[in-house]
């Protein structure tokens, strides 16, 4: 079973791994070949998050193979852009897999402590379905969200009501579509690292989110970076990051 390179020397210097142990596992080949695929188990040692499964476009067996090799070795898998039709066919044959529609993420993952606080803000409810997919990332990889929906600029009340927890958050996911304009706002009221999403939600001249990405990426507020469209998931990736180094400063405190 994988582990960080924290637990595996923690367990030798404890007595709960051998020498031997620890041994076997950093000399074990770095990624299962597949063929077809070639499986990354060695990241979460590299880079203390283990690698996920983008599942849109994966043919049906392959994504079978890779998803319950994930399970076997690794004792978790996460899975985006995941089709119903494909959760139906995994959770068959995995049923102890979860599906959420809303995201379309599909995981199974061991009890863990959620730290930190990473705020998930939206413009609007359409954005949802990203926020989700960041904000479940996040909670995946052990940070703790705070989730607030529904609080775009057009009524600016919203976001003034809710500022103590994204204030307090170690760092702030704000994602919209159509002008894409909450992230400036927010930039401006925030201390910590903002992450922008742009999502694809609006009407013709939104031109598939690019409007909204523009907006973000020509931001005059400080403090604010942009990742793709649509991409939750790397908006959430990111924000564990920040979020893990923040824990551990106030650790090492």
């Amino acid at each position: 079973m994988a582990m960080d390179l924290d637990e595996l020397l923690n367990g030798v210097k404890n007595g709960t791994i051998s020498i031997e142990s620890a041994k076997a596992k950093i000399k074990a080949a770095p990624f299962i070949d597949l063929d077809y695929a070639k499986l990354d188990m060695h990241r979460r040692l590299r880079t203390g998050m283990s690698e996920v499964v983008f599942c849109q476009g994966k043919a049906d067996d392959f994504l079978v193979k890779i998803v319950s090799k994930f399970l076997e070795v690794d004792g978790e898998v996460f899975g985006t852009r995941c089709s119903k039709a494909q959760a139906e066919m995994l959770q068959k044959l995995m049923p102890q897999l979860q599906y959420d529609p809303i995201s379309q993420i599909i995981s199974y993952h061991k009890e863990k402590e959620l730290k930190g606080s990473i705020a998930v803000v939206t413009a609007g409810t359409s954005d949802i379905k990203v926020a989700e997919e960041a904000a479940r990332t996040c909670e995946y990889f052990g940070g703790k969200v705070s989730r607030i929906y529904d609080a775009g600029v057009s009524g600016l009340h919203r976001i003034l009501a809710n500022l103590t927890p994204i204030q307090n958050a170690n760092c702030t996911i704000v994602i919209a579509g159509m002008e894409g304009a909450l992230a400036s706002v927010i930039g401006g009221l925030v201390a910590n690292p903002v992450i922008a999403v742009p999502t694809s939600v609006g009407y013709g001249a939104n031109f598939h989110g690019l409007s909204a990405l523009l907006t973000m990426i020509n931001t005059c507020a400080n403090g604010v970076a942009t990742v793709n469209i649509d991409n939750g998931f790397g908006a959430g990736f990111i924000a564990t990051q920040i979020n893990r180094l923040a824990v551990k400063a106030n650790t090492d405190k």
